[in-house]
């Protein structure tokens, strides 16, 4: 009897001992293929931005190309770290002026448009001068922002609204006339009001296409904030990131305007991200689009 247990009893042991080895392998998988996985996302445009500054140095160096006229990127990094002071500056102001610019197309773009898709003859009215408002040069009305307007920062939030609100109302006016026809119905069964309508059915449906607009805006509301100081800047120490790279230009500083123009690429960036999270937070839950991610 007693050979009969001891073996059975170890047998057990075995096995549990096994049980626990086997479940730990699909977690260490799981760990590996998520460091593959990042390591597949990050090494492949790491070693592309290497390989690209280290070529870009090396070149320059060998051709003894003068600094102001194509800079090396250590003299890049040079001119950020004496003007650093004055570089944070001017990335505050261009940041205060976009987001301002932003937010006001935000609001008035997604109010624009659900004001349009309330009435199909509003729509067809007004629409139109705002396509039109669009296909105009920003640079041609800048100067009548100005004299509306004034010099500095009120003009600037203008000019950066002006270039992000249509995608903002264009967006947002597909996404409202996108709803699905049968959930049209379904209120329109239940004796839902148009407001309740709107509110409960039509924008909760066109979330996708207001995202997608907050994307494009963003970033434009950045180019539109640059703009603007170019034409209307506050000069001095208080000048943005176009006014700072106005002023480089002028005094052959090329190596601060790389660095100027790269802070503007790095803010533009910066947005993005912000509201490509936001995006994911909204989404996540219910739309495929982000679901997939």
């Amino acid at each position: 009897m007693k050979n009969n247990v001891q073996p059975s009893a170890a047998g057990h042991a075995y096995a549990s001992s096994k049980s626990t080895t086997d479940s730990g392998k699909p977690v260490i998988a799981q760990r590996n293929s998520a460091f593959k996985g990042w390591g597949v996302k990050i090494l492949p445009p790491l070693i592309a931005f290497v390989v690209f500054i280290g070529g870009w140095e090396l070149i320059v160096k060998l051709l003894g190309t003068p600094a102001y006229i194509f800079p090396k990127p250590s003299d890049i990094v040079r001119a950020a770290a004496e003007n650093f002071n004055n570089l944070m500056v001017s990335v505050w102001t261009t940041i205060v002026e976009a987001v301002l610019g932003f937010l006001l197309s935000i609001v008035l773009g997604i109010g624009g448009a659900i004001l349009l898709a309330s009435n199909r003859y509003i729509e067809k009215a007004i629409y139109p001068y705002a396509v039109i408002l669009q296909t105009i040069p920003i640079v041609a009305i800048a100067p009548i922002i100005v004299i509306w307007f004034g010099a500095g920062t009120n003009a600037i939030v203008i000019i950066s609204f002006l270039i992000g609100f249509f995608p903002m109302l264009s967006n947002t006016l597909i996404g409202l006339h996108s709803t699905d026809t049968n959930m049209l119905n379904l209120f329109t069964l239940y004796n839902a009001s148009p407001l309740q309508t709107m509110w409960r059915l039509r924008i909760p449906a066109a979330l996708p296409y207001i995202v997608a607009g907050l994307k494009i805006s963003c970033t434009l509301a950045v180019v539109g904030a640059i703009v603007g100081e170019y034409v209307a800047g506050i000069g001095g120490g208080k000048g943005g990131l176009g006014y700072a790279i106005t002023i480089a230009a002028s005094q052959l500083q090329t190596a601060f305007l790389f660095a100027a123009g790269l802070s503007a690429s790095v803010l533009g960036i910066g947005l993005f991200l912000i509201v490509n999270y936001l995006s994911s937070l909204l989404l996540s839950s219910w739309h495929e689009s982000e679901m997939k991610k």
